[in-house]
Order: structure tokens, then sequence, then C-alpha cells
């Protein structure tokens, strides 16, 4: 992690040009290996130099494309070349722009790598007495096409994405554990790649007229594999190195006993949260730091600061939080409405979920790791204002019944799109501990409609939200359990804990339900 009055707004930049420049030491190290120790090329001084040089730009060429291709965890779904191709003279929707830009990048990316290909084949397996045609046909013009198909592999399994790590380590360390990924990857690719390269060379070569053409094919053939297993590795690590870097944490605060950390050390914060553009790689930055800082107890300065006694930055940083599970609550409640609409009797028997929902609504799962982070903090600063809200502005600002609310709503929603469904309970069944019972919910899940998605991967995303939404709601119950019980027996848990007017997803009494569940530790 890393700390420093640096302007918010250069945090990325710097990670950039900070990329480009760490990627040409594993580079520089790979080149020499293989060029001195493995090929062992008769070469001039000035050849290697010129090799070494190009080398070095069709890398730099290849990370600053990989770079720039790189997005959050909330990429927009790039337009299809076809589509793109036929849209290109009609009007372009705001949305459709951006899905054409990010279409656009990756083409780019597609180009670059090959061209980054020939180049970086070509400069590591130069060999003497190969003159121009050689050297373009058999080495360089495979090396393209390796490079081509190390992009369409690259695209297509979505590696453009940032993924932020679960645990965060020291980048030594974090670069270190995928070097053994790296290589296994490289292996396999150079394989493939090196077979669909052969394949023209075989057809239209004539190296093989002749007992001494043969092994002379072979020598060149052993040659191209290892350097394309160079060039592969070098990507892979880049890649890696791409990852690392990126989502690295960074501390949004002025430094610790400065006069802007005695004074208001989280503005900084406050500032990338509120003020970056929405699902950039800047705000995702800003709530892995905040999320870092409400659930550990190592920068316990900085989260002291929430609980200032105006209750202002407490405000703002659970309005903060909890202002994408409210996009999600809402998204899933308006696409499943939208999929029951104009639905015939016996559709209208089926949960709402049954039916197919429009995928620009269910989109807002893509949005998992951002929602995670979100949950995981309302969550730990509501459990730690228990203990350190000296001034009880958690209370008083009513921020706890929103967050409770606002899960609560949020996880409905999200097992309501899983197909499960949820039946509201007579409210003479709703009594528990110490003479207070209720019946558990119907929890039975509906083996239609849904039941074709569970493999997919928005089943999956939408299966582990409600996983941490669960375990949020848990945290809080556990850490207010005693105040929450004595507010059912006083018949007010409604009025404490919930909002008052109509929640974000379903009704106030399925979301008492659901808190009762949770306060006889029954949810699931």
């Amino acid at each position: 992690m890393s700390s420093s009055p640096v302007e918010p707004e250069t945090v990325v930049k710097n990670r950039h040009l900070g990329f480009l420049i760490w990627q040409s030491i594993p580079s520089t190290a790979i080149f020499l290996l293989f060029k001195l120790l493995v090929l062992s090329p008769r070469c001039s001084i000035l050849t290697f130099l010129f090799t070494l040089s190009t080398f070095h730009v069709s890398q730099l060429a290849f990370s600053s494309a990989l770079s720039f291709a790189s997005s959050p965890p909330q990429p927009k779904r790039p337009v299809p070349p076809l589509r793109l191709a036929l849209s290109l003279l009609s009007s372009w929707s705001p949305d459709f722009r951006r899905r054409a830009v990010v279409s656009f990048t990756l083409m780019l990316f597609v180009a670059v790598a090959a061209a980054s290909g020939f180049l970086s084949v070509a400069s590591v397996c130069w060999l003497e007495g190969f003159d121009g045609v050689e050297l373009f046909w058999r080495v360089g013009f495979r090396g393209f096409v390796c490079g081509l198909l190390y992009a369409f592999f690259y695209v297509y399994k979505q590696r453009w994405v940032l993924e932020f790590p679960i645990i965060q380590r020291p980048p030594f360390f974090s670069f270190k554990m995928g070097l053994p990924s790296a290589i296994k990857k490289a292996l396999k690719l150079s394989g493939v790649a090196y077979l669909f390269s052969a394949l023209p060379v075989v057809f239209l070569a004539d190296q093989l007229k002749s007992e001494v053409a043969i092994g002379k094919f072979i020598s060149e053939q052993i040659t191209f594999y290892i350097g394309t297993f160079a060039v592969f590795l070098c990507w892979e690590l880049d890649h890696h190195l791409h990852q690392v870097l990126h989502t690295k944490r960074f501390m949004f605060a002025p430094p610790k006993g400065s006069a802007a950390a005695e004074t208001n050390p989280s503005e900084p914060l406050l500032a990338a949260l509120e003020e970056s553009t929405p699902s950039s790689l800047l705000q995702y930055l800003a709530y892995l730091d905040l999320c870092m800082v409400c659930e550990n107890n190592v920068d316990t300065w900085r989260r002291a600061a929430f609980f200032e006694e105006t209750s202002e930055t407490y405000r703002r940083v659970i309005n903060v939080s909890l202002k994408p599970l409210k996009q999600l609550a809402t998204k899933l409640g308006e696409g499943m409405e939208a999929g029951s609409v104009d639905k015939d009797i016996s559709n209208q028997l089926l949960s709402p979920t049954d039916m197919r929902v429009d995928s620009k609504y269910s989109e807002e799962l893509n949005n998992f790791q951002l929602c995670s982070w979100c949950a995981r903090t309302a969550a730990s600063l509501t459990v730690h204002s228990h203990k350190e809200d000296r001034f009880g502005v958690a209370q008083l600002s009513g921020s706890n019944i929103d967050v409770i609310s606002t899960l609560l709503s949020c996880l409905l929603a999200v097992e309501a799109f899983m197909g499960k469904k949820t039946n509201l309970q007579a409210p003479h069944h709703l009594m528990g501990p110490a003479g207070i019972k209720w019946a558990q919910l119907n929890t039975g899940r509906r083996d239609t409609g849904m039941v074709k998605k569970r493999g997919g991967l928005l089943h999956s995303k939408a299966f582990a939200m409600a996983d941490v939404l669960r375990t949020s709601i848990y945290c809080i119950v556990s850490a207010f359990h005693d105040e929450m019980i004595s507010s059912a027996k006083a018949g007010v848990l409604e009025k404490d804990w919930l909002v008052s007017g109509k929640p974000l997803f379903g009704t106030r009494e399925l979301l008492l339900q659901k808190l009762r569940l949770f306060l006889d530790f029954q949810a699931c």
C-alpha cells in the first residue's frame, strides 16, 4: 500500500507510468537470458544492440496498449465488430457510444499485440545468415500470428478486466506468487501458437528438399519455439505486473501527524469517492481504501475521524457506501417488474424472476466487487459505531436505520433474482426469543425459470453477493442484538430499525420479517 500527499487525480496516471517503467526489468532479464544463454547467437555487438532496442520498443508498445485497454471490474460490454460496422452511419446512444469506445480500444490492442509479436519474435530469434525475406517470412510473419492469437485469447477471456485480490500483499510478494502461473500459461500458449503459426510455413516453405535442409529446419523450429515462449512469458509477466500495480491499495489520506491529518483527514477520501468518474479505477481504489479503513484496526485514527460531532462526515461516508447497493436493489426490482408485465395467468403463478430479466437491469451484478466492498464498509462502520461513536452520530443521524433497510432490501432483491421466493407470514406467528417467536420464511427455491441460469456467471455473482449481504447483516445484528431484542419486546423494532417510507425492494412487513429471522439467526 502507499500513502502520500499526491492528488487523487494523479494516482492512476502515476500507476500507468510506473507500470511502463517496471515492465522493462523482467523483459530485459528474459531477453538476455534466452538470447545469450539459451539461443547463443553468433552476432555482432551492433546487431545485438539493435535487436535489444527493437525488442524493448515492441514490449513498450504492447504494455501501453494493455494499460490503455484495461478496465475496472465493471466493464462495458464491447459491441460486436459486425454490429459496429453496420451502425457506423446511424446515430449512437450514449451507452452505445461508450461500448463502441471499448470495442475500438480492444481492436487497437489486438493490432498492437500483433505488431509487437512480429517485432519481438524477430528480435529474439534473429539469426545470422537470414536475409530480409527469410526473416520476414520464417520469423516475423509467424510472430505476427502468435501476437494475433494471444490478443484474441486475451480479449475472449476478458483478461483486460482488473481483478482486485482478496488479500492485499506488498507488490513484490504479489508479483512473486504469480510467477509459476505465468510460466505455465506461457508454455501452453506458446505451444498452441507454434502449431498455428507453423501451418503456412509447412505448406509453402521449401526447406524439406534434402537431409541437410531437414536438420536446418528442425534447428530453426526449436529456435522459434524457444523465442515464442520467451515473448509469451514477457507478455504474461506484463499482464501480472499490471494487475499487481493497478490493484494495489492507495491510502487517500494526508500523512499522519500533518496539519491536514489533525483537522480533516477524511476529505481526500471523500473527494475521491464523490467526485471521481463512476466505475473508474480511481473510484474503485477509493472504495477499497474506505473498506479497509472501516474493517481493519490499523488506521483507527482515520476511522475515528468519521465520528466527528457534527455527523456530516459520517453521513457522507454512509451515503457513498450505500449508493451502489441502492442502485443494485432498484435496478433488479425494475427488471423483475418489467419482466412480469403483460404475462398470462400461468406466468403470474411464478416468481417474478422466473420470467426473463432484461440484461440492462441485471448488469448491476457485474459490479459485484464494488457492491461487496460497500456492504462490508457500511456493516463494519455500523458495528464499530457501537463502541467508537462517542457522540452518537450514527444513531442520531438515522444512518443505522438506512444501513439496515438498504442491506435487507438489497438481499431480498438478489434472492428474488436468484429465484428464491419469500412468503410473508401471518403476524401472530412472528414471535422471538424470551417469549417472542417467529416462523421461518419459506426459503424453498423454485426449480423453474432461473434454474437454467444457475450455472451462469450472473447467478454466481448473485449467490456471492447474497452471502456478503447476509454476513454484513449478521455482523450488525450480533453487535446490536440486545438493543434489537429490547425493541422487539417493546413492539418498536420496525420503528427503531427500519425506514418509515417504502423500502427499495419489497415491503416494510417483509423487511421486518427478514430482520426477525436474522435476530433468531435463522436467515439463510
